[in-house]
């Protein structure tokens, strides 16, 4: 029926924060869809029932976010290359019976570095990804996808090496955040995978700016809030920067592309997002 309510969520643990709801109904609004985004704070331990109350429901996507994105992936029946690459599922689609893993963090993110560049490659790129977290994970994923030539910089050199080790084939290096500091002016592109100077901890920064090279383009994940320490310190150098909202609202779109095949539109899904930080 036209008019039935379709259903899609987000799962995480809290997600009482989240502004993915707001995002996706005014996107589902603008498509002229009947259709629902409820958040659900499913605890780490209820994970499997959780997975057979949505079939049970009849929801046809599920976002997922912190801390299930890894452990979900046991309860999949299929899991896409980009997802297995990146370890991580962010978007469940249901096909019939079956629920896939996808993940479109890596290329949500792509799409907006690209865009504030005002380029379409990254080939050749000198790229310094700070953390080595999952955020990182993607965002080095997208990056290999795209030739760039990556630095990997986290205070725990151990766990750059490790994440390095998973794309050996690609140019990726690592360093700890002193050397990045000291090296900082070959890199074109300054990317914050780090939860540093997020809220509430906004005065932290994870890296010393003084030697940016100018005109380098400097990116933080985090939105909030809007503008990181590292992103004023940015501005005020006269550099270009990119937070975390484009991220946020491409990811959500290319979800939405999956589970419905529709073009959703991100400005409206922006500027809603903007409303509620």
């Amino acid at each position: 029926e036209g008019n039935e309510m379709r259903k899609f969520g987000l799962i995480g643990h809290p997600v009482s924060h989240s502004k993915s709801p707001q995002m996706h109904v005014a996107a589902y609004q603008d498509l002229g869809m009947t259709a629902e985004y409820v958040a659900f704070d499913i605890p780490e331990d209820n994970l499997v029932k959780a997975i057979e109350k949505m079939k049970v429901k009849g929801f046809e996507g599920l976002n997922v976010t912190i801390p299930h994105k890894v452990k979900i992936m046991e309860y999949l029946d299929s899991v896409d290359e980009d997802a297995k690459l990146i370890g991580a599922v962010n978007t469940i689609v249901k096909e019939g019976d079956r629920l896939i893993g996808r993940n479109t963090d890596a290329d949500g993110y792509m799409e907006s570095l690209l865009e504030a560049l005002e380029q379409n490659t990254l080939a050749g790129s000198n790229v310094l990804v700070i953390g080595a977290g999952g955020a990182a994970r993607a965002v080095v994923y997208g990056l290999t996808k795209r030739d760039a030539i990556i630095t990997i910089a986290n205070r725990t050199l151990h766990k750059a090496d490790q994440l390095a080790m998973l794309f050996s084939t690609a140019n990726v290096e690592t360093v700890t955040i002193a050397e990045a500091e000291r090296q900082l002016a070959k890199f074109n592109i300054v990317i914050n995978t780090s939860s540093v100077g997020m809220y509430p901890e906004v005065f932290n920064q994870p890296i010393d700016l003084s030697y940016l090279a100018t005109g380098a383009l400097v990116s933080d994940l985090i939105y909030n809030p809007l503008e990181t320490q590292l992103i004023k310190e940015a501005k005020h150098r006269g550099n270009p920067v990119l937070n975390g909202v484009g991220m946020f609202v491409n990811q959500a779109a290319l979800s939405i592309l999956h589970w419905t095949g529709l073009t959703a539109n991100r400005d409206k899904m922006k500027a809603e997002v903007l409303k509620h930080l």
